[in-house]
């Protein structure tokens, strides 16, 4: 089983300079989005890359995620939103080398409201993003919802990864959740595209699991990531001690399925850019 740093040497996604951005997002809460957004960012990081996760999730879980208490998210994602301050502003280191995160601060719970009245609403992280050199990758988690803080990423991003629960649940309200991605291609950001879709939560004593898995790769074929994130008890425990679960416990199964999808993700950026 491969370990981050076998994976430390594999080349960046692209030679441009421009960071592969990347948002997370599943309108479903509880499926696993913002571990996996810290966990594959963490991986990414250990593999070589420089990485920066932006929490545009008001309950600000990514940013406890990565250690990030409240007395320091006071310039966060809702400043970068609303140009008081620039990305470089906002981004703050974590514990993992080559990783750093716009937090969200305390404000962002107002900011649906607050863009409804902006000019080009939709576009706000867009434009703030134009000024993102010096990373290799953008993880934006998203907020379990279709509003305008999603919109926005959508609107940056290149790409959607999206967390999938293997649960009865999984497939409902998906359909809504690729309808809007093909609208904002249609009309708001042509490049977008899926990603890839994450099986999460997998329990391999339940056959349910294998059954959800058969049926979300009948209907996503190749778009479904060969790895599977598995139910681990570890990686439940890792935020409330402010750390990914790859620093919480490198050698769990959890830590280990997220270093996996790093290094798939890798190389399916790599094929891309061929």
């Amino acid at each position: 089983m491969p370990d981050a740093m076998s994976l430390s040497t594999a080349p960046g996604h692209t030679g441009s300079g421009r960071p592969r951005i990347i948002a997370v997002a599943n309108q479903k809460g509880g499926v696993g989005k913002t571990t996996t957004a810290i966990n594959l960012g963490t991986a990414l990081a250990a593999c070589g890359q420089s990485v920066l996760v932006i929490d545009l999730d008001p309950q600000g879980n990514a940013s406890t995620g990565l250690g990030i208490d409240r007395g320091r998210r006071q310039l966060g994602s809702y400043q970068v939103l609303f140009g008081q301050v620039g990305l470089g502003g906002a981004a703050q280191p974590t514990a993992v080398p080559r990783l750093s995160i716009v937090p969200a601060s305390p404000a962002l719970s107002s900011a649906e409201i607050e863009l409804v009245g902006t000019d080009r609403p939709e576009f706000r992280l867009r434009g703030a993003l134009q000024a993102s050199v010096g990373y290799d990758y953008i993880l934006i988690d998203c907020p379990p919802a279709l509003g305008l803080l999603t919109l926005n990423a959508m609107v940056a991003a290149d790409a959607v990864l999206v967390p999938l629960q293997c649960e009865f649940y999984a497939l409902e309200g998906l359909s809504q959740l690729m309808r809007t991605i093909e609208r904002v291609r249609r009309s708001l950001n042509t490049r977008l595209e899926i990603q890839g879709v994450v099986l999460t939560m997998y329990d391999r004593r339940n056959n349910l699991s294998d059954m959800v898995a058969q049926d979300v790769r009948g209907y996503f074929g190749e778009k479904v990531y060969d790895t599977i994130i598995p139910r681990n008890v570890r990686v439940s425990e890792a935020p409330s001690h402010g750390k990914p679960v790859l620093v919480y416990d490198m050698n769990c199964a959890g830590a280990q399925a997220y270093i996996h999808l790093a290094g798939e993700l890798l190389r399916r950026e790599q094929q891309r850019a061929a």
